[in-house]
């Protein structure tokens, strides 16, 4: 099964709340995301910008062209159970 991003969620401080296509919920830490260098991260550092974010085929992607794979994003939140 392909897993695949079906809500995401600004929680303050370049945290976003991310639920997955199998039930499953969790945090996405962008401090680290931004902490790399590179063009497509630059505007990123920007909160206002990096609160832009939305879902592009299950993907987490930004105006810019920047998208982050679902997969790698599941394997990385720190996941929660809930109710």
């Amino acid at each position: 099964m392909m897993i695949k991003i079906t809500r995401a969620t600004y929680s303050g401080d370049f945290q976003i709340e991310l639920c997955f296509s199998d039930g499953k919920t969790g945090f996405f830490d962008g401090k680290k995301l931004i902490q790399q260098k590179g063009s497509l991260l630059e505007p990123l550092h920007d909160e206002s910008f990096f609160k832009r974010f939305f879902i592009d085929v299950g993907a987490l992607a930004w105006p810019h062209g920047l998208e982050l794979s679902p997969s790698k994003l599941y394997q990385s939140c720190r996941h929660y159970e809930t109710a």
